[in-house]
């Protein structure tokens, strides 16, 4: 599978999916240190740069997206100004899904955003045709020392979003996706696609604690179904 990887920083998510037998074809990053990093670790591999002024019509369709869009706007470390936020740069992500429709997206993003802005995100999802799946894990799961909880989502397209494509390979396509939902831990599944009126309601909503099975989403405040202050631990 081939990767496109956006907000890359210095290639975490990259070198991982590379692990997994994966290949990034291409990155977008506009920190100068951490765009040094990638062009050490991957001289092959253009850096398109500020995703706000990449033209998708130009780039190479991928198999999967991946990326970890600024946290700020939804930290609980901050003011948490939502898409007030000049940071707020989820909308261009959306924009790289509705131009390159890959198969697959993959995001990353502190706890505080289950309950600012991720109904925002799962509506764009639903409106492009990707079922989405996400959970909260800590870094200890995967044997670091210390906690460092983040959401990670898994989109997937779904038939709608493969008819859209106009690809020949579209019912292999949709039985693989499906197929996959069997292998995939405690999956918070969101069918699509939505009515209009209740995709809008879904993105106004805070989804802190929906079914998730992790414990640190449901330490929640109970009078408004915020997150516990986990994503700075």
């Amino acid at each position: 599978m081939n990767v496109g990887s956006l907000f890359s920083g210095i290639g975490g998510l990259d070198l991982g999916l590379e692990r997994a037998g994966m290949t990034v074809v291409w990155q977008s990053e506009i920190d100068p240190y951490a765009s040094r990093v990638l062009a050490k670790h991957w001289p092959h591999v253009p850096n398109l740069g500020d995703i706000r002024d990449i033209d998708w019509q130009t780039v190479d369709r991928v198999d999967l997206v991946c990326g970890g869009y600024p946290c700020q706007p939804f930290s609980l470390a901050g003011v948490r100004r939502g898409d007030a936020d000049p940071r707020h740069l989820w909308p261009h992500f959306a924009d790289a899904l509705r131009h390159l429709r890959p198969r697959y997206a993959l995001l990353e993003n502190v706890p505080g955003h289950l309950s600012l802005g991720f109904g925002r995100v799962l509506g764009d999802l639903a409106e492009l045709g990707y079922d989405t799946e996400w959970d909260c894990i800590p870094a200890a799961a995967v044997g670091a020392p210390h906690l460092r909880y983040r959401v990670f989502v898994v989109a997937h397209a779904n038939a709608d979003c493969c008819r859209q494509q106009g690809d020949a390979e579209a019912g292999n396509r949709r039985r693989e996706v499906h197929g996959d939902e069997q292998r995939l831990p405690h999956p918070q599944r969101l069918r699509r696609p939505l009515p209009d009126a209740e995709r809008d309601e879904l993105r106004q909503q805070p989804v802190a604690v929906t079914g998730c099975s992790c414990p640190a989403v449901a330490r929640h405040d109970g009078e408004n179904g915020h997150v516990a202050d986990t994503d700075s631990v």
